[in-house]
């Protein structure tokens, strides 16, 4: 009987009786096999393999160990059932790894025969311990991904594209990550800092210390802003001031439409950042951060067990930010707290409580217009501001949550999260129009809410089971979400004015004293269901399945007037996909997915718009080189959007007869070349990004930010002994070819840029830290360029060469 594959349905709950016949049986074959091969045994406990077993359930770890080491391995239910183990990541031989995962479970293991191990209760004096022993260690050290010291460009796993922890190699989609390391190492102190070494996802207008905007495989992500562990974060009037990065442990990009499990997510694909968690093992880092432009900023992350048997975990983030910046008038302050405990109840059963605090200034920056009637951006200086910064945005938002799982055996585990986040902003922001050679007429609205007034609710729960059908192996999902932001007492007042371009007159604080002229509450509902199916097939196919079912509704209701409730709108929304793997290193994927965006906007007589709708081929090709240390991956996606909200000029009414398509290449590489090598690169071609249905000066014009080509390359070196041991050197590129402002034929064009970073760092050990200095240097060639838009009025400008230093104490 081999254990080695998931339990069936069937043997859930198995009688004591059975239980007794399958170990008789089980000990009889296994003494049986010794026997037959006493004479010609070899040692396979020496054999080295990469495992990535995540920490949990024990019995359900060995079973994963023994598919990984090929071993048959043997253990009564009742010494496993309700153990747990920290998991396995790395390469190790069997009996290292088997150390490993028994640590602190009062079992031990016994090689009974060739291709055989046996579990049992560890005895005083035997191979078992309460602390991990020694094992060895080729190449370099093996790191499990959530360890604070993981130097890994390149991770084999993501829950994003599936919400399953599933193997990257084995998702027929194009999911990348940025781990870490690439996030220190490039020093991101913005959301969008990681996002420019991902194919395909390009900066918008106000990306950075004011918006998380990106345009995604040619679409941008309004009206939903990014993901937090799963959670959206709209965009617009609700989140002001970006994400700070201080406690995210990864970024996770999931290309394409992602509505299967994400509901309203755009078509162009979701950006999931995922945040530190409690670790049972005490981690502290202090680092000081500070550049060019009175940037400073402080960071602390502490972590560790609250009581002596680790049931009990903590990790706290805080981050402090004060900055000036190269363009006139503009500046920021920020202060972000973000503490998490978790609970673990019992070995089946964990709890996690969170809470983040944000809260600091802003100054909203359309940027420079671009020359009257002309195609190329005005001939100003780069530190020109044309809005109005006095007074700044002022922003708070305040996120509560609680998750928990449980498993009720080793296959089946339900989770639910809840999350509530309250948003208050009093902002001023300047929109600009060039009226002649000179002159901008600027547009500028203060609008207030209060951090009361501005809340989402969100639920999600899952259901993941594994079991075994005719000898396919099944990771069955099915879930659901309930989403809810409503916005009361939203005020705003409007006032224009004109001003030169080359002498600009700011009108100050009497902005702030206008009295309101709007008043805006709205409401949108959102409930998905939706069943996902992974599965194993022959011949090293693997296939995912699966549907949803969407229910949205929207109401708004202006200067206390009748609330305009628009009609539910319901959709059934599929995606499928198929991976095969002649050999492990190499994988083959195609799929198909549809989106369904939902809540559109309003059209004539205040009707709401039919939901924008997409659909997406993609096919490519994925590689996992040097032990799992590299990872690449070629994709080839066909993308299509309709329902599109088009402005009719005529009517001054939405209409939603636009479709835009977009398609391209893309590739993406990471990970370690050699021992201290390691390497982050991306391309992408996009020849066709059009409005293929619209106005008449809309049709085959090139969508707003999406450069035909966009590529990125960041490289860096440690050395590993010697003299230099600690010292890092690296560097890289952002490339991007021209873009368009707006897709009409009154366009105007980005001309292309290419930026030299640099990175130099140094890390010793002071006692029993680890104290590492650092300096990256930014645009080093100090080029001008314009890395987005907004339309042809408001065209962002680049950085100038800018230093970033740091010092930073781990222990």
């Amino acid at each position: 009987m081999s254990l080695t594959s998931r339990t069936s349905r069937s043997d859930l709950q198995p009688s004591r009786l059975r239980q007794a016949i399958q170990h008789i049986l089980l000990a009889s074959a296994l003494t049986v096999s010794a026997a037959a091969h006493a004479e010609t045994r070899t040692d396979t406990a020496g054999i080295r393999h990469n495992y990535h077993i995540s920490g949990g359930s024990l019995g359900q770890a060995l079973r994963q160990f023994a598919t990984d080491s090929g071993l048959l391995y043997s253990a009564e239910a009742k010494l496993t059932d309700g153990k747990t183990t920290a998991g396995l990541d790395g390469e190790y031989t069997a009996e290292d790894a088997l150390k490993k995962l028994l640590v602190g479970t009062g079992l031990t293991y016994t090689f009974t025969a060739e291709g055989a191990v046996a579990v049992r209760v560890a005895e005083t004096g035997s191979n078992a311990a309460s602390t991990l022993p020694a094992v060895r260690v080729v190449g370099k050290a093996e790191y499990d991904s959530t360890d604070p010291y993981n130097q890994d460009y390149s991770l084999p796993n993501a829950t994003t594209a599936t919400k399953t922890d599933t193997p990257i190699m084995e998702t027929p989609f194009s999911i990348q990550v940025v781990p870490k390391q690439v996030l220190e190492d490039i020093q991101a102190v913005r959301s969008t800092d990681a996002l420019d070494y991902v194919s395909g996802i390009f900066h918008s207008s106000g990306s950075g210390d004011y918006l998380d905007f990106s345009t995604r495989r040619g679409f941008n992500n309004f009206p939903v802003g990014d993901y937090r562990d799963g959670t959206p974060l709209p965009l617009g009037d609700f989140i002001v001031g970006g994400r700070d990065m201080a406690n995210t442990e990864r970024v996770e990009a999931l290309k394409g439409p992602a509505s299967l499990l994400y509901g309203m997510a755009v078509p162009g694909g979701i950006v999931n950042f995922v945040t530190k968690k409690p670790l049972a093992t005490p981690y502290y880092s202090l680092q000081q951060q500070f550049g060019s432009y009175d940037f400073y900023r402080t960071t602390l992350d502490a972590t560790g067990p609250v009581n002596d048997d680790k049931t009990l975990l903590y990790r706290f983030n805080l981050a402090y930010k004060s900055a000036n910046s190269f363009r006139d008038m503009v500046n920021s302050e920020r202060v972000f707290v973000a503490p998490t405990v978790t609970w673990n109840i019992s070995p089946k059963t964990q709890v996690n409580f969170e809470l983040e605090y944000d809260t600091g200034h802003v100054v909203f920056d359309r940027g420079i217009p671009a020359v009257f009637l002309g195609t190329r951006p005005a001939d100003l200086p780069r530190n020109r501001y044309l809005g109005e910064a006095n007074p700044p945005t002022e922003y708070e938002s305040l996120l509560l949550g609680v998750n928990w799982s449980h498993s009720f055996n080793e296959n089946w585990t339900f989770s639910h999260r809840f999350n509530a986040l309250f948003a208050g902003v009093d902002q001023i922001a300047a929109f600009q129009t060039m009226v002649n050679p000179s002159t901008i007429n600027r547009f500028v609205a203060h609008s207030r809410t209060e951090l009361q007034d501005q809340a989402l609710f969100f639920n999600s729960i899952n259901l993941t089971g594994y079991f075994d059908t005719w000898g396919l192996k099944h990771t069955l999902l099915l879930g659901g979400d309930y989403y809810r932001k409503h916005l009361d007492n939203f005020r705003a007042s409007f006032t224009g004015s004109n001003t030169s371009i080359y002498d600009p007159v700011y009108l100050g604080p009497s902005l702030a004293q206008a009295p309101y002229t709007l008043k805006l509450d709205s409401q949108n509902d959102w409930f998905g269901l939706y069943l996902q199916d992974q599965i194993k097939l022959p011949f090293n196919l693997s296939m995912l399945a699966g549907f949803r079912y969407d229910s949205a509704e929207s109401s708004t209701t202006l200067n206390n007037g009748t609330p305009n409730k628009n009609p539910r709108q319901d959709s059934l929304t599929p995606r499928g996909g198929v991976v095969w793997q002649p050999i492990p290193e190499l994988s083959l994927y195609g799929s198909y997915s549809e989106n369904f965006t939902g809540i559109n906007t309003t059209g004539f007589g205040g009707s709401v718009l039919p939901p924008e709708t997409a659909q997406q081929w993609e096919f490519g090709a994925k590689t996992e080189l040097f032990d799992q240390r590299f990872l690449a991956t070629v994709a080839w996606y066909d993308l299509t959007k309709q329902n599109v909200s088009v402005f009719n000029g005529i009517t001054s009414f939405n209409e939603a007869i636009g479709e835009a398509h977009s398609a391209g290449l893309e590739v993406d590489a990471k990970g370690e070349i050699l021992p201290g090598w390691n390497m982050i690169a991306s391309y992408a071609y996009t020849p066709e990004a059009l409005v293929t249905q619209g106005q008449a000066d809309q049709i085959n014009q090139r969508l707003r930010g999406v450069p035909r080509h966009g590529g990125s390359l960041f490289t860096s070196y440690e050395f590993q002994t010697g003299a230099l041991q600690g010292f890092k050197l690296g560097g890289g590129t952002v490339i991007r070819s021209s873009q368009h402002t707006d897709p009409t034929a009154a366009t105007a064009i980005l001309p292309g840029f290419a930026t030299v970073n640099l990175l130099a760092s140094y890390s010793w050990k002071v006692g029993g830290s680890k104290l590492t200095t650092q300096l990256n240097i930014n645009n080093l060639l100090d080029k001008t360029y314009y890395p987005a838009s907004f339309g042809r009025d408001s065209i962002e400008v680049g950085a100038p060469r800018t230093f970033m230093g740091a010092v930073r104490i781990e222990y």
